[in-house]
C-alpha cells in the first residue's frame, strides 16, 4: 500500500526537505582537488548535529557512513574513505536526514575543478531526464508515465539507464512504496494521487547499463568503468501537480 501524507505531513517533509538541501550546499562549498572523501562524511555528521536531524543512512542495513560519496565510474553507495579527489573527477553525494519522523533523501553530481565535454552532458543529460520525470508527476498519470520518460529521454541522446537501482516512495520509512523504475516495465505503476511522495533518483551510465557491487559489499560500479551520474529530489504530489521539496 502507498502512504498518503496529508498537507500537514507534507510540510514537516518539506522543513526536513530544507534542511537536507542546506546541508548538501555546504559539502558542494568543500569539492576541491586534493579532498579526501572522508572529510565529506565528517562534515555531513557535524552539519546533521547542528541542525539536529538524524542520518537516513548509517546503520541501514548496515551501512556505515552517514552519505553515499560515489566518484567517476561508481554508480551509488560508494564508503567516504581516503579517496582523494583529482581535477576532473566527477562526485556523487546522496544524503538522507529524519527530522520529527520523516525522512527525506536527495542525491547531486558534482564537479570537480575542470571536466571534460563529454562528463558535463553526462550531468546535463541525468538532470534533465529528473527534470523530465517530475514534469510527468500529475494527478491521474500513471507512475509508469515518469519511468519512460527518464529513459527515453537518456537513450535518445546516447546515454544508458542503470536497471539495478530504483526510486522510491518515502515519508515515515525511508523506503516505502512504490517502486520507481527509471525505464519502462511491464507494469503500468499506479495511478498519482495528491498526498504522495516520491523520492525520483536516476542513475545514468555514459556506456553500458550494467553494474556491479564492489568486495566492500555497498560500492556499485559500472561493468565498463565508464562515468555514472546519479540525481535525486523528494517530490510531493498536492493540489494535482508536483512540488519539489529538496530546494
Amino acid at each position: 500500500m502507498i502512504p498518503i501524507k496529508t498537507s500537514q505531513e507534507i510540510e514537516e517533509m518539506r522543513r526536513g526537505s530544507h534542511i537536507l538541501t542546506l546541508i548538501l550546499d555546504e559539502l558542494e562549498g568543500m569539492l576541491k582537488p586534493g579532498l579526501a572523501t572522508i572529510g565529506l562524511e565528517e562534515a555531513s555528521e557535524a552539519a546533521m548535529h547542528k541542525f539536529k536531524v538524524i542520518s537516513a543512512f548509517k546503520g541501514y542495513r548496515g551501512y556505515p557512513a552517514n552519505i553515499c560519496v560515489s566518484v567517476n565510474e561508481e554508480v551509488v553507495h560508494g564508503i567516504p574513505g581516503q579517496r582523494r579527489l583529482i581535477d576532473g573527477d566527477i562526485v556523487s553525494i546522496d544524503i538522507g536526514i529524519k527530522l520529527d519522523g520523516f525522512f527525506s533523501d536527495m542525491a547531486k553530481t558534482f564537479a570537480v575543478g575542470s571536466i571534460d565535454a563529454s562528463k558535463q552532458r553526462l550531468l546535463d543529460v541525468t538532470l534533465g531526464s529528473l527534470e523530465e520525470a517530475i514534469k510527468q508527476l500529475k494527478v491521474g498519470r500513471r507512475l509508469s508515465e515518469a519511468s519512460c520518460s527518464v529513459q527515453r529521454f537518456v537513450e535518445e541522446k546516447g546515454f544508458s539507464v542503470v536497471r539495478d537501482f530504483v526510486g522510491h516512495g518515502i515519508g515515515r520509512q525511508l523506503h516505502e512504496e512504490p517502486q520507481i523504475p527509471n525505464f519502462k516495465t511491464s507494469e503500468c505503476g499506479p495511478l498519482l494521487e495528491n498526498g504522495m511522495v516520491l523520492a525520483i533518483e536516476p542513475m545514468i551510465n555514459m556506456g553500458t547499463w550494467e553494474v556491479e557491487v564492489l568486495q566492500d559489499g555497498w560500492t556499485a560500479v559500472t561493468k565498463d568503468k565508464k562515468p555514472s551520474a546519479h540525481f535525486e529530489h523528494t517530490i510531493a504530489i498536492w493540489d494535482g501537480a508536483p512540488q519539489v521539496l529538496t530546494q
